[in-house]
């Protein structure tokens, strides 16, 4: 568990880093808004509700990058799912996308590092030991979000996505979310935040 230095630490990096985030990226946050507006004609945000710390719900932001679809939606998405749209592609493959969570992190319901936040079904349904992980804020990068850069891909080459997601990621994901904890440092906070800038 992180004490409360660490927590205040972490907060007021988090709040530093996502403000100057969102001053350097917001033009390339509203080109990308206004190609995704007038190619769709739709909204060019997208604001699903996740899990976030203690279990509780939270809508986090992102570009929009798929298509609307009417019947159940599946929360499985892959390389070549259908409803990603060309533009989504681009912004999906340089990680565009996922820039508009810098508004949920200077809003204190993510943090620049930590455990992702997934739909409910997840985390939210977290036993035991591993219910820890739900006292961290969630996280645009993280030591889950590195080893599987590729998820869509690696998805996309199975024949039950769903199932392995769930089998096979989802578990590999715990564990890498504890170690985090376990070994959680503000050096590694920006170790991962750097490996995520260089890999992208």
């Amino acid at each position: 568990m992180l004490t409360k230095r660490e927590r205040l630490n972490k907060r007021g990096f988090d709040i530093i880093f996502s403000f100057v985030g969102l001053v350097f990226t917001f033009p390339l946050i509203f080109v990308s808004f206004l190609a995704i507006v007038i190619s769709s004609r739709t909204s060019g945000i997208y604001a699903p509700y996740r899990i976030g710390r203690h279990g509780l719900p939270f809508k986090i932001y992102k570009l929009k990058t798929m298509r609307e679809v009417n019947g159940p939606i599946n929360s499985v998405t892959t390389k070549n799912d259908p409803r990603i749209t060309s533009i989504g592609k681009w912004l999906r493959k340089f990680k565009i996308d996922e820039l508009p969570q810098l508004w949920n992190v200077l809003k204190g319901e993510m943090s620049l590092v930590g455990p992702r936040p997934d739909v409910a079904g997840f985390a939210d349904q977290l036993q035991g030991q591993d219910r820890e992980i739900l006292s961290l804020l969630p996280g645009i990068t993280g030591l889950a979000t590195l080893k599987f850069k590729q998820e869509e891909e690696l998805l996309a080459q199975q024949k039950d996505p769903i199932a392995y997601n769930r089998e096979v990621i989802w578990p590999e994901k715990i564990k890498l979310n504890r170690e985090y904890i376990k070994n959680y440092s503000f050096g590694l906070d920006v170790q991962i935040l750097w490996k995520t800038i260089v890999d992208s």
